[in-house]
């Protein structure tokens, strides 16, 4: 199973993602945590990513294009995998496709998390998330709030909200977000792949519909 999710910041991406990684073993590729590394290391990359991050801005697409590809040509070159927010837009969606059929790789599907932007803005608002890079996990307050407040479930460090996660920001995002994902989504609906699917549920409930789409079942 090969799949990738596409959604607004704050439509559940990472959480439906470990739910496939779990139910199927996949492979997760996630870019947000690849780049927020980069980030923490002080690499050059890392330096020209961290201000834009701030911004509400995305990382351009050669530099996400170019780590998703060491990942792909590396020893440990995934099979099956879901992505979390790669391709992003419809560049790193030509570039993803080149690059799986060097692999004698293909998708099962583009799986379009459905939220609206005055949700995304409450979700995003409530959620709270791990600094430690060697960790990266993320809570929120109303949906997926810690065991304890204000701490990691799996490392046990303080909880922060990002500076890419405050209302200003977040309605930067989206607006970016609308602007790339509409070439991106076009793309793959052409190729059948698409798959929309309601993200307004609880979580257990998106799962479903998710897996029901996958398979080509009404949900």
């Amino acid at each position: 199973m090969r799949i990738v999710l596409v959604g607004p910041p704050g439509s559940g991406k990472g959480t439906q993602a470990e739910r496939l990684v779990a139910a199927f073993g996949l492979a997760y590729i996630g870019t947000g945590v690849m780049l927020r590394d980069a980030i923490a290391r002080g690499t050059d990359a890392g330096r020209q990513i961290e201000p834009l991050l701030k911004q509400g801005l995305f990382a351009p697409d050669p530099l996400v294009n170019e780590a998703v590809a060491d990942l792909f040509r590396g020893p440990g070159r995934p099979a099956c995998f879901v992505t979390d927010g790669y391709p992003r837009t419809y560049s790193q969606a030509v570039a993803f496709d080149a690059l799986l059929k060097q692999q004698y790789l293909s998708l099962d599907a583009v799986v379009n998390l459905v939220v609206p932007d005055a949700e995304v803005v409450a979700r995003i608002g409530g959620r709270r998330c791990c600094p430690n890079p060697a960790c990266g996990a993320c809570y929120n307050l109303t949906f997926r709030a810690p065991d304890v407040p204000g701490v990691c479930d799996r490392c046990g460090g303080p909880l922060v909200t990002r500076d890419d996660d405050r209302e200003d920001t977040v309605r930067r995002r989206l607006a970016v977000y609308r602007e790339n994902t509409g070439g991106l989504l076009a793309h793959y609906r052409k190729r059948n792949l698409v798959r929309d699917v309601d993200a307004t549920t609880p979580a257990d409930e998106t799962f479903e519909a998710l897996i029901a789409a996958v398979r080509g079942r009404a949900a």
